[in-house]
C-alpha cells in the first residue's frame, strides 16, 4: 500500500512537471523582435531571435519582411560571422523625408542565410540577428512577417497577427512603438537596449515553469502526507492486533 501511494504521488509530480513544459515549450519557440517596443520618430536597436523549434533539422535561412505600409528610411545590419545577409528595396508609394533628403525607396526584406552547416541553429540552439532601424514611424506597432527555412525543406512562416485575447499558432514578430516628443535623438536615448528589453515570450515561460514547480511540490507533499497516514494507521492496527 505504502508502494502505491508513493507511486501516485510520484506520477501526479511527473504529470505536473510534464504539461507545464509542453505548455511552455511552444511559448519561447516563436520567432520575435528583442526589445518588443520603442519610440514613434526615434532610433532603435533590435535583434531578431530565431530558435530552432526542430529535433531532426537545422535553420538555415531567415526572411523578415518590413510592411511597405510604413516604410523606414534607415535600416542597416549588424554582420553576423557564418551568415550572409541581402536586403530587397521597394518603390514607396509615397515618399518620405529623412533630414532634407527624400526617400524613394526602402528596404522591405532582409534575408540572412547560413554559409555552411557549422553556421546553422540546429536543433536546441537559437541565434539572433541584429538591425538597426529609424525614424520609425509613427504608428502603434510594426508587424515584421517572418520566415524560417530548415534544412529538410520546411519553411514555417511566423505571419499571424493575434486578435486581441487570443493567441496565434505562428505569431509574427511585433514591435509596439509609444509616442515620441517629437525629438528623434531624444527617442533614441529613451528606446531600451537589444539585449536588455522586455520579453513577454520569456516572462510567459518563467511563470509556467513557476507553475509546474509548485504543482510537483504540491505533488510530493501530497504523497508524503499520505504515507505518513499509512504509517499511523499500520501502527494503530498492530498494536489493537
Amino acid at each position: 500500500m505504502l508502494r502505491t501511494v508513493l507511486a501516485r504521488a510520484t506520477v501526479v509530480a511527473g504529470v505536473a512537471a510534464v504539461t507545464t513544459l509542453a505548455l511552455a515549450g511552444p511559448a519561447s519557440a516563436h520567432v520575435t523582435v528583442n526589445p518588443n517596443n520603442a519610440t514613434q520618430g526615434g532610433y532603435t536597436k533590435v535583434a531578431f531571435r530565431v530558435p530552432n523549434e526542430k529535433d531532426t533539422a537545422n535553420t538555415t535561412a531567415v526572411e523578415v519582411n518590413l510592411p511597405a505600409d510604413t516604410p523606414i528610411a534607415s535600416v542597416s545590419l549588424k554582420p553576423l560571422p557564418g551568415w550572409t545577409a541581402t536586403t530587397v528595396k521597394s518603390k514607396l508609394a509615397t515618399p518620405i523625408k529623412k533630414h532634407d533628403t527624400v526617400i524613394t525607396e526602402a528596404v522591405s526584406k532582409i534575408t540572412w542565410t547560413a554559409a555552411d552547416a557549422n553556421s546553422q541553429i540546429k536543433p536546441g540552439q537559437f541565434q539572433e540577428f541584429e538591425v538597426s532601424l529609424g525614424p520609425l514611424p509613427e504608428v502603434d506597432q510594426i508587424v515584421f512577417k517572418a520566415l524560417q527555412t530548415y534544412s529538410d525543406g520546411d519553411i514555417v512562416r511566423w505571419i499571424d497577427v493575434p486578435a486581441a485575447g487570443q493567441e496565434a499558432e505562428h505569431p509574427a514578430p511585433i514591435l509596439k512603438l509609444a509616442a515620441g516628443n517629437g525629438d528623434p535623438h531624444a527617442a533614441a536615448a529613451a528606446a531600451p537596449a537589444a539585449t536588455g528589453g522586455h520579453d513577454e515570450e520569456e516572462d510567459g515561460a518563467n511563470w509556467l515553469g513557476l507553475a509546474g514547480l509548485g504543482l510537483g511540490l504540491a505533488g510530493l507533499v501530497a504523497g508524503l502526507l499520505a504515507y505518513r497516514r499509512a504509517g499511523q494507521r499500520s501502527s494503530a492496527a498492530a498494536a489493537s492486533a
